[in-house]
């Protein structure tokens, strides 16, 4: 089961930072992603990073402002977004699945949590 919290309400040149904390089975061996989904959009590919946190891979919008990073002893990966921008505000989403890839595909990934909801004001 995966968690996800940290979204809020922010000013457009703000930072939030989420969390995706997994319970019930341990992180390890999975590699781990976010997504987002804005109103009206469909669910698109935030960041990625492989199960020993030492690759990552983040959609072009965010690169440079998104850092995703990895503590499997507290089983929990956070997303640590800067510079945050009106067109950042979307529900965003935490997923794991079990592989030495980094998946940037929604639909190869096996769990997912339940979604936190960012919003930044401009």
């Amino acid at each position: 089961q995966l968690q996800a919290s940290g979204g809020g309400l922010v000013q457009t040149g703000g930072s939030l930072r989420l969390s995706c904390v997994a319970s019930g089975r341990s992180f390890i061996t999975y590699a781990v992603g976010w997504f987002r989904q804005a109103p009206g959009k469909e669910r698109e590919f935030v960041a990625a990073i492989n199960w020993r946190g030492t690759n990552a891979y983040y959609t072009d919008s965010v690169k440079g402002r998104f850092t995703i990073a990895r503590d499997n002893a507290k089983n929990t990966v956070r997303l640590q977004m800067n510079s945050l921008k009106p067109e950042d505000t979307a529900v965003y989403y935490c997923a794991a699945d079990e592989t030495v890839w980094v998946p940037v595909n929604s639909g190869e990934y096996d769990y997912w949590g339940q979604g936190t909801l960012v919003t930044v004001s401009s």
